[in-house]
């Protein structure tokens, strides 16, 4: 195998490289500490503790897992 074989194809088509594997980690765990923390602080304004910081990891989990695998299995927007 060729270091030109291994390139991703023209338009993204490739397997994912290591910089954008390390964007999604960091967009995943950005994400759901956003939700984590939004979902804290509607608590405490709400008095409803522990529920929306719970309801907050979950959504939060579930919109960077879908996410996640529409980027990588290149069913994203930009593919």
């Amino acid at each position: 195998m060729t270091a030109d074989s291994r390139k991703s194809a023209p338009g993204g088509k490739g397997p994912p490289q290591g910089a954008e594997l390390a964007s999604v980690g960091l967009q995943f765990t950005i994400v759901l500490l956003a939700f984590l923390f939004v979902g804290r602080w509607l608590d405490g304004r709400l008095g409803t503790e522990p529920w929306l910081l719970l309801a907050g990891v979950f959504v939060g989990f579930g919109l960077s897992t879908l996410w996640m695998y529409r980027r990588l299995s290149g069913r994203g927007r930009g593919r």
